[in-house]
C-alpha cells in the first residue's frame, strides 16, 4: 500500500512542475538557468573587458595594477622601472620587441604575462613602455 501512495505523491509532484514548466516563457526560463558565474581562462581574451572599461588600460594602469609588486622593488631580479642599468642591457641585447616577447611568454620567474593574464598584448607593451620611459 505504501508503494502505491508514494507512486501516487511522485506522478502528482510531476504532474503540477510539468504544468508550471508550460506557463513560463522562454525569456523566464532562460533566466532561471543562466550560469551563476563565469570561467575565465588565463590568457584568453576576456568577452566585453575592454569594452566594459572604457578601452584599453594604459601602461602606467597595468604597472599600478599588475607589475608593481616585482617591478618596483626588483623582486628575483626584476628590471626596476625606469632605472636605465636594469632596463638598457635587456633592450640591447633583446630590443622592445624581444623584452615584449619575454613579457608575453615568460621568463625566469616571471610567468606569462606577469600577473596580468587578462591584459591584451597591447598593454603588456605599453606597460613595458611605461617601465623603460627616459631610458
Amino acid at each position: 500500500m505504501k508503494l502505491k501512495t508514494w507512486l501516487t505523491v511522485a506522478a502528482t509532484a510531476l504532474t503540477v512542475f510539468a504544468a508550471q514548466a508550460q506557463e513560463m516563457s522562454n525569456d523566464e526560463i532562460a533566466e532561471r538557468i543562466k550560469p551563476a558565474g563565469q570561467v575565465h581562462v588565463a590568457g584568453a581574451a576576456a568577452a566585453g573587458n575592454a569594452g566594459a572599461a572604457g578601452g584599453a588600460k594604459s601602461g602606467k594602469d597595468v604597472y599600478n595594477s599588475a607589475c608593481v609588486a616585482c617591478h618596483a622593488a626588483g623582486v628575483l631580479g626584476a628590471p626596476k622601472l625606469h632605472d636605465a642599468a636594469d632596463w638598457q642591457p635587456r633592450l640591447d641585447d633583446r630590443g622592445l620587441d624581444g623584452v615584449w616577447q619575454n613579457a608575453l611568454n615568460g621568463i625566469n620567474a616571471m610567468p606569462p604575462r606577469g600577473t596580468c593574464g587578462n591584459c591584451s598584448d597591447d598593454e603588456i607593451k605599453a606597460a613595458i613602455e611605461y617601465m623603460i620611459e627616459g631610458i
